[in-house]
């Protein structure tokens, strides 16, 4: 196992629509790139790590919000086929844009579908916390950062802020 990098605003890949993944049943490759996603998000403290920010551009995020119950997850090709009508603001964080937060508004509640790695179907019905972080995760494949939720202002606030520690 081994610890990735993790890509930072204004890389590309974080840009960019990911490709669709191929499960294979039994693929080393893929196996040892998700334990690697899983080791790098503990590391840096995350709940939620997309492909595109360990500088994959491939449809896959893993997952472990650690609220009771949860168990860590893969997911490849994730989509959200269904958000609920009810929205909340909640605090979001982005471990390709760290030290910087902002309150976004999501949907409260999702139903998400994908694949294992093994290639089986996996539906979720998320709510709350998960909710959140699979909204998150899945914009990262379509090339979205939560900055991308706020206003202008309060967008071009925090980038400016993040460059200015950066520097």
């Amino acid at each position: 196992m081994a610890i990735l990098k993790i890509e930072t605003l204004g890389a590309e890949v974080l840009r960019r629509r990911a490709h669709e993944i191929q499960p294979s049943g039994e693929d080393p490759e893929l196996d040892r790139l998700i334990e690697d996603m899983f080791e790098t998000m503990y590391d840096a403290h995350g709940i939620g790590l997309a492909a595109p920010q360990v500088g994959i551009s491939r449809r896959l995020i893993v997952v472990h919000v650690n609220e009771e119950g949860e168990e860590p997850f893969a997911l490849l090709n994730p989509r959200i086929v269904e958000a609920g009508k009810a929205k909340e603001k909640g605090e979001e964080g982005c471990l390709s844009i760290p030290n910087i937060s902002a309150a976004v508004e999501r949907p409260a509640t999702v139903v998400v579908e994908g694949l294992d790695p093994k290639g089986n179907e996996v539906r979720i019905e998320a709510e709350g916390m998960l909710a959140r972080c699979l909204q998150h995760e899945i914009d990262h494949l379509d090339g979205i950062l939560f900055l991308d939720r706020l206003s202008p202002l309060k967008r071009n606030m925090l980038v400016k802020k993040y460059r200015k520690q950066e520097s």
